[in-house]
């Protein structure tokens, strides 16, 4: 299921930005992208996100920002006392105006902005505070999946019903079956037989009770009622029905294959493979709910 929600917080200097994004997937896959030194988080971040999610490919991305703080200005007097050694053994060699203070300060290194260090207390509270901005985040994003389930299940409402029309047209069309069977069976022979002498009425009322029997759907599309009701109560009951649909929408499937397989008239085998697109896309659907 598609998705999207945000939540931020601050703590100190520190401000912090929760972004997670959904979308469909079969399984559980969870992805986290956590800012360098903070790898600590993640156990926690995907035991909290399991607990909501069965289902999608999800990922949490969090931005982390420190804001400028009074950080303490410091020389580094290793650095500095290389450059000194370097320019007084220079000045044996090469003749040159001495250097100014200003010069010396700017090189890279002598001077550092040292940040205030975070406590481990004080780390510890922020991370607290981010994890409960975490849960705000994935709060709204079962609110926004369950939004999106709550459009598919009339979509898959009128998908259902769709296969029920289609199940009752081809229930109609396999009465005809022993008729048609019959008619085709009676030119066959003719056709064989050409001006041979007639097969016997009863003979051929054998061959074709034998064909009837063989293209008998009358036990598809009984199963295909049990699979309709059993959709129905599953949308009716909520909760995390998308690996169950998905089960029945590949035993939907299967039926119409074995009708499609037995039928013996060009009407039933036009149902049955609308049937088989209807039910292809009912299996799209199901795949993105929970």
């Amino acid at each position: 299921m598609t998705g999207f929600a945000r939540s931020g917080g601050e703590h100190g200097a520190y401000a912090w930005t929760w972004e997670l994004k959904s979308v469909n997937g079969r399984g559980l896959d969870l992805r986290c992208r956590l800012p360098a030194g903070h790898d600590g988080l993640e156990q926690r971040v995907r035991a909290e996100a399991g607990q909501r999610f069965r289902r999608g490919n999800i990922t949490i991305n969090l931005q982390l920002q420190q804001s400028a703080g009074e950080g303490t200005v410091r020389v580094n007097e290793a650095v500095l006392a290389q450059l000194v050694a370097v320019m007084q053994d220079l000045e044996t060699r090469i003749v040159a105006a001495p250097p100014r203070l200003d010069g010396l300060l700017a090189l890279r290194g002598v001077m550092e902005i040292a940040e205030p260090a975070e406590t481990e207390d004080e780390r510890a509270a922020r991370e607290g505070d981010m994890l409960a901005s975490l849960d705000e985040a994935l709060d709204g994003l079962v609110e926004a999946r369950r939004a999106e389930g709550e459009r598919l299940a009339s979509v898959l409402a009128a998908q259902l019903a769709e296969i029920e029309t289609l199940v009752t047209a081809a229930a109609g069309a396999a009465e005809a079956q022993p008729a048609a069977l019959k008619a085709r069976l009676h030119e066959q022979v003719r056709a064989l037989l050409d001006e041979a002498p007639a097969l016997p009425e009863d003979r051929l009322t054998q061959e074709v009770a034998l064909l009837t029997v063989k293209a008998d759907v009358r036990e598809e599309i009984d199963r295909l009622g049990s699979h309709l009701t059993a959709a129905r109560e599953l949308l009716a009951a909520g909760g995390e029905a998308g690996r169950r649909l998905d089960f029945l929408a590949q035993e939907f499937n299967r039926e119409a294959n074995t009708l499609c397989a037995k039928s013996a008239g060009p009407e039933l085998t036009a149902i049955g493979l609308e049937l088989k697109a209807v039910i292809d896309r009912l299996r799209e659907q199901t795949q993105n709910i929970e």
